[in-house]
């Protein structure tokens, strides 16, 4: 690799690392992989400017249009451009095939699919997180992130999450459906501390950047993270624990 791969992600006030559970995703597999990169920081309203102008794809479509999002890569080595996690993770194995695996051979359908199971029991989160992000962000994406989760909400961002006995029983679900993944990974603790065994792949990078995505808009002190850091035996701390080695770049 002559040169490194350009990286774009979304900034915030907080933190000089992702803090999107999106963008995570793919500073782990580049860290992981050990391949030079270099960050470029994108607000959320220029991020379907930056995507056309560097050749990235639409990641998905809404109300007919295309959706540009982060994260992505541009690899001056192939010329290639790339949007979406798992197609960038799959773009790494593929084209840099000595460097380690984040799907190694006959595990890309099973991780998926434990992806998948994963997102299901994430879903409580969805009405909390919306007021901490957008308190994280920077200037440049407040309006934008305000007038778009409103506008899908139906409610200012302050009045989105669950209040009183209404926020206790969801604030439940989410624990109950963490418990349900713990139960999983439980099963398969004499293994290997990861979803794989002893290690880490696309699958636990995934997961990862979920509680990372936690920490980081709700802050280390602050009542939801101790309280998640507390649930199933302080699993999801120990996890962000063990891939600390992969969170800056090379």
């Amino acid at each position: 690799m002559s040169k490194p791969i350009t990286f774009y992600d979304i900034p915030c006030k907080v933190t000089d690392k992702s803090w999107s559970p999106n963008t995570w995703k793919t500073r782990y597999s580049l860290n992981f992989k050990r391949l030079p990169f270099d960050t470029t920081w994108v607000e959320f309203p220029d991020i379907p400017a930056v995507s056309k102008k560097i050749g990235a794809l639409p990641t998905s479509a809404k109300a007919g249009a295309p959706h540009h999002t982060l994260p992505a890569i541009h690899d001056p080595s192939t010329g290639s451009t790339i949007a979406d996690s798992v197609l960038i993770a799959e773009y790494l194995d593929a084209t840099y095939p000595d460097t380690p695996k984040l799907f190694p051979p006959g595990t890309r359908a099973l991780q998926l699919a434990f992806i998948d199971a994963f997102m299901l029991r994430l879903r409580p989160i969805q009405e909390f997180v919306m007021l901490p992000i957008y308190n994280i962000l920077n200037p440049a994406s407040e309006g934008f992130f305000r007038s778009t989760r409103e506008e899908t909400f139906g409610r200012t961002l302050e009045q989105i999450a669950p209040t009183g006995a209404a926020g206790e029983e969801q604030w439940a679900k989410l624990k109950e459906g963490l418990g349900v993944v713990h139960g999983w990974l439980e099963k398969g603790k004499a293994d290997g501390p990861f979803v794989l065994g002893q290690e880490p792949a696309f699958v636990d990078f995934f997961l990862a950047s979920y509680i990372q995505w936690l920490k980081v808009i709700w802050g280390e002190d602050s009542v939801e993270w101790k309280d998640i850091s507390s649930w199933h035996d302080g699993r999801w701390v120990a996890l962000v624990k063990a891939l600390e080695k992969y969170e800056t770049a090379v």
